[in-house]
């Protein structure tokens, strides 16, 4: 049996060993939560791969901003939770986040990363009268309206350590979570009367509990927004997240459809049929440069492509930080408006029919889902044990990594999918994550999914 107790230069030896044994020349320090005791821990990156592979057995994808648009859902579920604890809800009071200073910070890490880095950043305009009201409004919207157990029971466990255990005897609040029914314009009295009784015993001195009260406003925001996408709201929601006119917080990204369809082997032949599609896409990309010279002959190889994943179809799986509860919604949502895309195809009727079936469900297409929810808030991206959790599920052994492509849009994404063993690593940025660092890719692919089918061949031979 090897010892396991080591002083630091056996450490020193016996990671030197590792590196040559897994052919290792990169690792990462990854920073841990300020409550950790050990503030980083070290992965060895799998080797880049920059070759077209032979055979492709599984690929694993980001969900937020990779297969789908809801970065923009919690990019505002963040400023408002900082908008809520500095007391200052207007643009005129405060333009809002930076998008280049702030967003490579609150993009593809955990909730509590992107906490910690707001609460640093912007620690001297917080007003702890604000703070506690902003506190008092989410723990009683969570406990009265929230569909989460496991949110519901984090907030009953926080509100004790911070002081506040006590809240939940009070006679109002008891009532309040026994009828589930939280009217906005009632409730503002309620948490002006809390608010006086608990301003003494909200204990926010520690950096960590701070973090602790505003991932729970943090995310009644994002269920509260969820819970409206889930009863059919989302289109009347653009306004609300600063988005156009007509978006919905909650689409495909380019060409998911087709990619997803084409990766199982359901469309064959027929992939070649987005060809006109994706060249449009990529000729007007704001961050590519492409001209129609550029895709001379690669209808032709879109076809053939489409081909051998029919006789080859691949393991698919979506890994995300984001908690199951809300993975469930957002998964559902953008499957449901990915059908009404298929409705448009200029495919046969019957693999029209064939596909809406297959996308009646992410379950149904999907060989794994892995959610924060299989983990723990403090070992998601970038720590690999999400990616790790898939390959396993997947039933992909070490060996076999190498035949595995990961997508992710942002710089921790991108060091989970090494850390786990992947070396063939694609960066699909897109506006909010391009100030990423995103230098642990193997590829930086601005043109997403179409150009990775049209001009990488899905980086196959």
């Amino acid at each position: 049996m090897a010892k396991k107790i080591k002083d630091i230069k056996e450490t020193e030896i016996a990671l030197g060993r590792m590196a040559k044994q897994l052919k290792a020349r990169e690792c990462v320090l990854v920073a841990n939560p300020s409550y950790i005791y050990q503030p980083y821990d070290i992965y060895l990156l799998a080797p880049r791969i920059k070759r077209p592979l032979t055979r492709l057995l599984a690929v694993v994808k980001d969900m937020d901003g990779t297969t789908t648009t809801t970065e923009p859902l919690c990019l505002h579920s963040l400023e408002y939770m900082l908008r809520r604890i500095t007391d200052r809800m207007s643009t005129a009071e405060w333009k809002g986040l930076d998008r280049e200073r702030d967003y490579p910070h609150i993009i593809g890490n955990s909730t509590t990363k992107h906490v910690e880095y707001l609460l640093h950043t912007y620690h001297k305009e917080i007003k702890r009268t604000a703070f506690l009201k902003a506190y008092i409004h989410s723990a009683l919207w969570t406990l009265t309206m929230g569909k989460d157990r496991v949110r519901q029971y984090e907030v009953r466990k926080n509100l004790e350590a911070l002081g506040m255990r006590t809240l939940l005897n009070e006679p109002p609040v008891r009532t309040l979570i026994k009828k589930g029914q939280f009217n906005e314009r009632k409730i503002t009295d309620l948490i002006d009367t809390l608010a006086k009784k608990y301003a003494r015993r909200f204990s926010i001195h520690d950096f960590a509990d701070k973090v602790r009260a505003a991932v729970d406003i943090y995310y009644q925001r994002y269920h509260y927004i969820l819970s409206r996408i889930d009863k059919g709201e989302g289109k009347h929601l653009a306004k609300t997240l600063g988005l156009p006119d007509g978006r919905h917080p909650v689409e495909p990204m380019p060409g998911v459809a087709p990619f997803l369809a084409a990766l199982k082997g359901w469309l064959g032949a027929d992939l070649q049929l987005f060809y006109e599609e994706f060249v449009e896409y990529l000729i007007h990309h704001p961050r590519t440069n492409y001209t129609r010279r550029h895709f001379v002959n690669s209808r032709e190889k879109l076809r053939n492509l489409g081909i051998y994943l029919e006789k080859n179809p691949v393991k698919v799986a979506v890994v995300t930080s984001s908690i199951f509860y809300e993975a469930n919604i957002v998964l559902s949502e953008v499957f449901s408006l990915m059908r009404e895309q298929i409705k448009q195809w200029n495919i046969s009727a019957r693999k029209k029919r064939f596909l809406l079936e297959k996308f009646s469900s992410y379950t149904t297409l999907y060989d794994a889902v892995i959610t924060a929810s299989d983990s723990s808030e403090i070992r998601l991206k970038p720590h690999r044990d999400l990616y790790s959790l898939t390959l396993y599920q997947l039933g992909i052994t070490p060996d076999e990594f190498r035949y595995c492509i990961g997508f992710e849009d942002s710089e921790s994404g991108t060091i989970a999918i090494r850390a786990a063993g992947i070396g063939l690593c694609v960066a699909v940025p897109f506006a909010d994550t391009e100030g990423h660092d995103l230098s642990a890719a193997s590829f930086i692919v601005r043109g997403g999914l179409p150009e990775t089918l049209l001009r990488y061949n899905l980086f196959l031979r």
